[in-house]
């Protein structure tokens, strides 16, 4: 059974990153069906789609999930102090090691100062990883991420780019908290329901994350062409140091083996749609929108590869007897 459940988790991002990655081909060959249909421009439909899918993250969380915190705040603390260290001072160094144009610059700062990315808690239950260490950083890190990002913003890329710090808060609360708080209301009033909403929501944030891909990819698609190959590297490289750093940032504390793999990719992996979001809402998506947009492709890739990986290596401390948690929740 433990076997057919990863199998299926593994099909299921595997697909989902072919889909993502057929957008990007047709959004950068036929970017008029991506921009607008019968003169409604899709751009505005960015943050209605992250709205539905944080409804959906929402509905499958509660209290429950925090409980982590109590057993093991050690591991938890480290998870989201190091998500929010490693990754935005890799952006902000990448950022001007690349010498990218200043909008451009500030878009990789943007998705290193962004929470963890909502595929995370599948990608450590295909690695054999803590995975309610994962739902527990992966929640924490999204309700912080109305202060703290534009908090890293302001310090990062203030400098690239004006940035409204209150506007931002503003702008990620109507994004995040109250999508998700509406999202726990359902859950609670409506338990038997959520259960369903559980299956449907995953497939619904899947189209939702390859729509807006799609849009920002068409969007932004002349200086994609531009800059295309060599921000594409950079996401990589910041991509790849946040699995390394995560990890290795957790044996230095002292983490068991699952806990590390959890941190590594909870660190690696960001919110991309989010980091979308934001650049809309800035007015800034063809430019600061562009490394959002090609970090979703390429962070489940290479997460695949990483989880993959990991689960053909079980950890020593775990053991065979040991239940298995499977993230229901969060499949994007």
């Amino acid at each position: 059974m433990k076997s057919e459940t990863n199998a299926s988790s593994s099909w299921k991002n595997l697909i989902y990153t072919v889909l993502i990655l057929l957008v990007v081909v047709l959004a950068l060959s036929f970017p008029a069906a991506f921009v607008e249909i019968g003169g409604f421009p899709l751009k505005k439909l960015i943050i209605p789609l992250l709205q539905i899918i944080m409804l959906g993250m929402g509905t499958t969380m509660s209290i429950s999930d925090f409980d982590q915190v109590t057993k093991t705040p050690k591991a938890v603390i480290i998870g989201v102090i190091c998500h929010f260290i490693i990754m935005p001072a890799l952006g902000f160094t990448l950022a001007n090691v690349f010498s990218f144009p200043p909008e451009i610059a500030a878009g990789v700062v943007l998705i290193g100062c962004s929470p963890s990315g909502l595929a995370s808690n599948v990608m450590c239950f295909i690695a054999k990883a803590n995975v309610p260490l994962s739902i527990t950083v992966t929640s924490i890190s999204t309700l912080l991420a109305p202060f703290v990002t534009p908090a890293l913003m302001k310090l990062l890329a203030g400098q690239l780019i004006e940035i409204d710090f209150l506007k931002m808060v503003v702008e990620i609360m109507q994004i995040i908290i109250l999508p998700v708080a509406l999202g726990l209301v359902l859950n609670r009033v409506f338990r038997k329901s959520a259960v369903m909403l559980n299956r449907v929501m995953p497939l619904i944030s899947m189209g939702g994350i390859v729509l807006i891909v799609g849009i920002i990819t068409a969007a932004g698609r002349e200086s994609l062409l531009t800059v295309g190959w060599t921000l594409a590297l950079c996401v990589l490289i910041h991509n790849l140091c946040g699995f390394l750093l995560g990890y290795w940032s957790g044996r230095i504390f002292g983490l068991d083996e699952q806990s590390c793999r959890t941190v590594s990719i909870e660190v690696g992996l960001q919110n991309g749609g989010l980091a979308s979001g934001i650049a809309l809402q800035m007015g800034k998506v063809a430019t600061v929108g562009l490394a959002p947009a090609l970090f979703g492709p390429i962070m489940n890739m290479t997460g695949s590869l990483l989880a993959t990986y990991w689960s053909q290596r079980p950890p020593k401390e775990v053991a065979v007897s040991e239940p298995v948690v499977t993230p229901e929740r969060k499949a994007v």
